[in-house]
């Protein structure tokens, strides 16, 4: 097992209360809300409940990429371009929006879907980039499992084993599943911002096992920007379950609004012209609509 020898210490914790998104969806959002509204490169992080029929029908998206990862039930997703499919628990959806998607992600089974999304922002660079899929199915993600711990590896590497996915923002994500009185220690690289979000269970982070208190699910803990990893407890009866999502900071400035995330305000008045004009990107949505819309008849 890799050795941490400087753990990072937590530096901010935050409880992702529910609130209302899209269309009658339930999100518990922790990066992307007024107290922190980006935690660079992650500009949102979001715990989704959804059951049909609402969801989150045709919307666009400009200047980063969409981590999609399904905990429960089932999601479909389409967009402008002919793109479609469905996502099930334990399955992966990587989107780079680059220069512009218009989609729609529904609900495709019975009961409450569950996932996690993340907003991953794109470098300059790369912000208008050509669209492009990374999808994973279950049985398909890297996976490992050593003394107590399992570890599912969405991108980077842990226990020896790495991801497929291609990162246009050099990102690490990986989700833990600990036993009762089991530990890990994973290296990160010193340059990465870091967070842990918790989704089951409740665990010790940081540098001291016996003087750190225990922290419960829908937690996002902000990791410190020095240490070479994180070490973490399950000193409880039940299963611990997290994810550690890493990336390198871009450094650049932010423009955002809504789903359309540049550098300036420039970038994004002609992001909205690009949109309501269908140009430069958005060509295929003047008469696109998601079979989702309309089926629901609006």
């Amino acid at each position: 097992m890799s050795v941490v020898r400087e753990p990072r210490s937590i530096a901010r914790i935050f409880l992702a209360r529910p609130q209302q998104e899209g269309l009658g969806a339930v999100v518990r959002r922790s990066i992307g809300r007024f107290e922190l509204r980006y935690f660079d490169p992650f500009l949102v992080l979001d715990e989704f409940s959804v059951s049909a029929p609402a969801g989150f029908p045709d919307h666009p998206h400009r200047g980063f990429e969409t981590v999609t990862y399904m905990l429960q039930g089932a999601v479909t997703h389409e967009d402008f371009d002919g793109h479609k499919g469905t996502i099930e628990a334990g399955d992966l959806q990587w989107m780079t929006a680059g220069r512009g998607v218009v989609h729609s992600e529904m609900p495709a089974a019975e009961g409450t879907q569950k996932g996690l999304q993340l907003w991953i922002n794109l470098s300059s660079q790369n912000k208008m980039v050509q669209p492009r899929y990374q999808e994973i199915s279950s049985n398909n993600i890297a996976e490992a499992t050593r003394d107590g711990v399992k570890v599912r590896v969405i991108a980077g590497e842990a226990l020896g084993v790495k991801s497929t996915i291609h990162t246009k923002t050099p990102t690490m994500y990986l989700d833990f599943t600990l036993k009762p009185g089991s530990q890990i220690q994973q290296p990160i690289p010193k340059s990465y911002n870091a967070f842990i979000y918790i989704l089951e269970g409740e665990g010790i982070f940081g540098q001291d096992s016996t003087t750190n208190s225990p922290i419960s699910s829908h937690n996002l803990l902000l990791l410190s920007g020095f240490g070479d990893g994180l070490v973490a407890w399950n000193k409880g009866s039940k299963i611990l379950r997290f994810i550690l999502v890493g990336g390198e900071p871009l450094g650049e400035p932010i423009a955002q609004l809504g789903p359309f995330v540049m550098n300036t305000q420039e970038e994004i008045d002609q992001t909205i012209e690009d949109f309501e004009n269908y140009t430069n990107g958005f060509e295929k949505a003047r008469h696109w609509r998601s079979e989702a819309r309309v089926e629901l008849g609006y």
